[in-house]
């Protein structure tokens, strides 16, 4: 008997403290589309949805898949975008005949009405369907997971892996693991455990450090029967909402105190590890010192500005780097991307080869990371700015920078675009002539994605905190919503938290 599965991909990381809400033209820049135009798009890539299709064929499910949208990290869902996001799942699942649901959801989005978005989704997803129909969710770790989400959903597992190289291999095995519920082979529940803090020390890194260690346990407690998955999330810190902070999720069965035991081991480490951070920022003046005296011997010097992230929301337009690079005459560099649409737009009638003096960033928020730099430059490419990945997160798919240019100033060539994406792949600098394996100092706006592409290139990767919209100096930010007290508002924190702010929830079906 074939099995039908209801799926929808509606994805969004929320920086409350963006200015810039998120609208529906937001999610149509990245990607917002129908069903078949998803499969077509993302169905062979490293994305959930193709998880899902392989498992899909694999026991002759039918899959009806409706959606997939999702906007860059930015402010608040506009109530209208998460209305029109919401509806096709919501037709679809009051059209009944479904066996299960399986959603690709990220774990961070709040809305203008709702500080969990993804707890609103579950919720009204819930009232249509009943009680007892399998939902299984797919998460970033990046999530801030909350009591209803774990209330409303039988399965919640994220990826393992920061950078996140495991989607498709996450959809696989979530996918596996709603066909087991949907025919009564096991009976999920999913227990949530969480830390008083704003995130995991080290952001959830698994590439090194303590991540590493608590992934092998968390793949030992999985060997029992009754444990189906263990997610552990680093959490969304740019977030001032009520449940922001790292948790970890069981997905099991069975004996409740052994599954309880186990969330509760691996989240008393997050919190035990809370002061261990890997990371040393670097100020824009140290990291423009130390690629000055670059010698690129044994591979490029990489900085990421790691506060510019537009991957977490930030603006993306912080000049404070760019400026230490030109100000230390850095040569054989590039830096990448500054989103700085009215620049870009300027420039796209310039013929290559010209010289043209302007300001390029700093026009959002100066007092995050700079305002307007006066540069005066050569034209080097102009157009739009359409890539296709191919490396080891975004290989096989598209994304678009809207019109851009780059910009030859001094020794930095600099990508200026229009649409925010934080970089991720070579290819988004080599698709705009731009060789970053062939330059001596490779600047970025990125925490910790681009390690996956980049690292090859490398002789010496290095961050740099430069006071923009994601800066780690969170006292700079006006935390209203968060519950006190809070790691690292809160310095002198030395208990975990009252039992309310730490108990874990089980996941259950709605009464």
């Amino acid at each position: 008997m074939s099995l039908n599965v209801l799926s929808a991909e509606i994805s969004h990381e929320t920086n409350t403290f963006s200015i810039r809400p998120t609208d529906l033209q937001a999610f149509r820049d990245r990607y917002l589309l129908d069903g078949p135009a998803a499969i077509d798009a993302k169905g062979d890539a490293n994305t959930e949805l193709a998880g899902l299709l392989d498992v899909g064929r694999g026991h002759h499910w039918t899959v009806t898949h409706v959606i997939s949208a999702a906007a860059g990290p930015g402010g608040r869902v506009t109530r209208e975008a998460f209305e029109a996001l919401l509806a096709p799942l919501l037709e679809a699942a009051g059209q009944g005949g479904w066996d299960g649901v399986f959603l690709m959801l990220h774990g961070a989005m709040v809305t203008e009405d709702h500080e969990d978005g993804e707890g609103e989704i579950l919720c009204r997803l819930r009232a249509i369907v009943g009680p007892d129909m399998p939902v299984a969710v797919t998460l970033d770790p990046h999530a801030n997971v909350t009591r209803a989400m774990c209330d409303l959903a039988q399965i919640l597992v994220s990826f393992t892996t920061y950078p996140h190289v495991d989607v498709r291999a996450t959809g696989r095995r979530v996918a596996e693991l709603l066909h087991r519920t949907m025919t009564g082979d096991i009976h999920p529940r999913t227990y949530r455990a969480h830390r008083p803090m704003l995130e995991e020390a080290n952001g959830g890194r698994t590439d090194v450090g303590p991540m590493i260690e608590r992934h092998a346990m968390a793949r030992a407690f999985e060997a029992r029967k009754d444990v189906h998955a263990i997610s552990i999330n680093g959490a969304f810190p740019c977030a001032d909402i009520a449940e922001v902070g790292p948790t970890v999720l069981v997905t099991g069965e069975g004996e409740v105190e052994a599954l309880v035991s186990i969330a509760e081991d691996l989240a008393d480490d997050i919190w035990t590890h809370r002061h261990e951070a890997l990371n040393h920022y670097l100020t824009a003046a140290e990291a423009a010192d130390l690629a000055r005296d670059w010698h690129p011997g044994g591979g490029a010097l990489v900085i990421a500005d790691y506060a510019d992230n537009p991957g977490s929301g930030a603006y993306g337009d912080a000049p404070a780097l760019l400026a230490a690079l030109l100000d230390a005459g850095v040569q054989e560099a590039c830096f990448g991307p500054l989103i700085d649409p009215e620049a870009a737009a300027s420039l796209q009638d310039t013929v290559v080869g010209t010289e043209v003096t302007l300001s390029i960033g700093g026009k959002t928020a100066p007092e995050f990371g700079g305002g307007p730099l006066p540069v005066t430059g050569t034209v080097m490419w102009r157009g739009e700015g359409r890539v296709r990945g191919d490396g080891p997160i975004l290989g096989g798919q598209e994304r678009n920078f809207g019109a851009t240019v780059v910009l030859r100033v001094a020794g930095v060539d600099i990508l200026i675009v229009s649409i925010a994406h934080q970089m991720l792949d070579l290819q988004q600098f080599r698709t705009f002539g731009i060789d970053p394996a062939a330059k001596a100092v490779v600047a970025l706006k990125s925490m910790q994605h681009f390690r996956a592409a980049f690292t090859p290139i490398a002789g010496r990767i290095v961050v740099c905190d430069t006071g923009a919209l994601c800066t780690t100096q969170y006292d700079r930010l006006p935390y209203l919503k968060v519950p006190r007290p809070m790691f690292p508002l809160d310095g002198g924190v030395s208990d975990r938290g009252s039992a309310e702010s730490t108990q874990l929830e089980p996941g259950r079906a709605v009464p």
